[in-house]
């Protein structure tokens, strides 16, 4: 039961699921000042209304200029959390062009990769009724995909195939669910197809949260039991956070996509078929 009277939907066998729960999540060293903690309360919303703001008119204006906006924006409302950006590019130094694939980590994933290849993205339709955060995802074409219903699959992948085809970059996060940044799961093929049938190259990314150490965090991640407040306040409370993104070699189909799937994940991860730190069959993150 998900409330009062309300009963949960029934979910398909190839539902995604996570191995990683509340468990995961250990609270770094560094915790934010008053001062820095009341800074950030400020800057997030003044940043999210000029984002929206700005965001309603740049819909209208050349591609050039809606990219180089998200680019921008995904950078501000990352500063605004605290939340230094890493960029490290051992490839042609591109971010931009075809089907993006990354591991799943946050919903801040999308920021991430958007401050690096400003693109559309397919996320669970749920994000787009989200306050506030929501909003904000509309306003970077969020593609929603009910995961509960297998019935709404080929339309999601009509539609990044449709997106693919106009020229624009799609993002995709192929576990289809979120885990802690210490492992992640599968990558599911059906989005692949559609840069198979749109006959575009596929752009790997790591995404990983890090302290000012250099470890791995789990503070970002939005696995369990968590809300959207939760994993905000956990960021926010947060000092010395970086986002690295890490840009791979793009990949170009033999037109299967369970294999383009499968070389895309061992360049993500690394090692496929691992037994992660959270001990559930999954691949170890090589960040």
């Amino acid at each position: 039961m998900t409330s009062a009277g309300a009963v949960e939907p029934v979910r398909h066998g190839w539902f995604p699921h996570s191995g990683c729960d509340d468990s995961c999540v250990r609270a770094g060293k560094q915790r934010a000042g008053r001062i820095r903690l009341v800074r950030r309360m400020v800057a997030l919303p003044l940043t999210i209304g000029w984002v929206l703001a700005v965001g309603a008119v740049v819909t209208v204006a050349p591609r050039r200029v809606r990219t180089a906006y998200l680019r921008f924006a995904a950078r501000r409302l990352l500063a605004a959390l605290g939340l230094r950006l890493d960029i490290d590019r051992r490839t042609d130094g591109s971010g931009a062009g075809g089907l993006i694939v990354a591991n799943h980590i946050s919903f801040l994933d999308i920021l991430a990769v958007a401050a690096v290849s400003p693109a559309h993205f397919v996320a669970k339709s749920e994000v787009i009724g989200w306050p506030v955060i929501g909003l904000v995802t509309r306003s970077v074409g969020v593609i929603g995909l009910r995961r509960e219903s297998l019935r709404g699959l080929p339309a999601a992948v009509d539609a990044v195939r449709a997106d693919l085809v106009a020229g624009d970059s799609v993002g995709v996060f192929p576990e289809g669910t979120t885990w802690c940044g210490r492992g992640g799961g599968r990558f599911r093929p059906a989005f692949f197809q559609a840069a198979i049938d749109a006959q575009v190259p596929v752009r790997p990314m790591v995404v990983s949260f890090h302290t000012s150490t250099g470890e791995i965090s789990t503070e970002p991640c939005f696995i369990g039991a968590d809300s959207i407040v939760d994993t905000l306040r956990r960021v926010m409370l947060a000092k010395g956070l970086t986002v690295r993104v890490q840009l791979r070699e793009l990949q170009f189909s033999s037109g299967d996509r369970r294999e383009l799937a499968d070389r895309c994940e061992r360049i993500v991860f690394g090692v496929p078929n691992l037994v992660d730190q959270c001990g559930t069959a999954s691949v170890a993150l090589a960040a």
